[in-house]
């Protein structure tokens, strides 16, 4: 295991690295989950490299995940794209995993976009709708910031009262509006996985307040938090777990899905990103 001071060097190795490629500072950060890409289409791309030409980068392993930093203009903004994420399931301790947002903070972002695919847990969610994550609830047993704090990076105990920004979430709500868009609202709960949940689990997390299910974006959202970043985060509900009603899924049907609900991901997201740039003070 490296120390923190081994991690934080290479974390401002690889941002170094990146800074010497894209010269402009990226406003936004934005991580894809499972099945996504189409967001990418819509970027005026500058530059673009795998995670594996990356100094220290973590490989993305996942299937559905193609493992690639993509950095250019999106919505009229400088925006550093992860297309793919690291999971703990996949091996990787919640460090590795949120390596991508520490070198992102370090670049200079001060937003982070932050999508996933999850399993809904109420009866009123229908597969394909988007829920705007509200507030979590975290299960993997760790935390991102376990071990030695590195204080440039920011405070030992850092409050998580409102992990994902209120202003952002706003607009999140009035572009669904405007746009027509279903978006839903709740609490996301990361378990470590990969295998996925049975009836029991299913009906433990709804018990416990969740309404929707995942292996991700906890540790990412807790690191941008120490970080100083603006959070907001967005699951497509892939599939919809009813512990009375439990039906087989597999990683496919989860990706069709996410390729059919990704269309109305991509416009929500590109119409926050608009309407935020279009009110920040001049």
């Amino acid at each position: 295991m490296i120390t923190a001071q081994q991690y934080y060097a290479q974390v401002e190795e690889c941002a170094a690295f990146l800074s010497r490629e894209w010269t402009t500072p990226p406003a936004w950060g934005i991580i894809l989950g499972t099945g996504m890409g189409l967001l990418a289409e819509s970027m005026e791309v500058a530059g673009s490299l795998p995670y594996a030409e990356l100094p220290h980068y973590p490989r993305a392993t996942s299937p559905s995940h193609r493992g690639r930093l993509s950095y250019g203009r999106l919505a009229g903004s400088q925006t550093l794209l992860c297309q793919g994420r690291l999971h703990a399931y996949e091996g990787y301790s919640l460090r590795q995993v949120t390596f991508p947002v520490r070198v992102m903070a370090a670049l200079g972002i001060k937003k982070l976009i932050l999508t996933n695919a999850a399993g809904g847990l109420r009866p009123l969610f229908r597969a394909g709708e988007l829920m705007l994550i509200r507030d979590h609830i975290n299960l993997l047993g760790d935390s991102p910031l376990t071990g030695e704090n590195i204080d440039a990076w920011g405070p030992r105990f850092p409050d998580l009262s409102r992990v994902y920004d209120r202003s952002l979430m706003q607009t999140a709500e009035e572009v669904a509006l405007k746009q027509g868009l279903i978006l839903r609202q709740g609490v996301y709960v990361a378990v470590k996985g990969p295998h996925l949940e049975t009836p029991a689990e299913t009906r433990f997390l709804r018990q416990i307040g969740a309404d929707a299910v995942g292996m991700s974006t906890v540790p990412e959202a807790i690191c941008a938090v120490h970080a100083g970043l603006q959070v907001l985060g967005v699951s497509v509900l892939s599939n919809i777990n009813l512990p009375d009603a439990m039906a087989p899924t597999s990683l496919e049907e989860i990706v069709a899905t996410v390729a059919r609900a990704e269309p109305q991901l991509v416009q929500l997201l590109l119409g926050i990103m608009e309407q935020t740039a279009a009110t920040a003070p001049a």
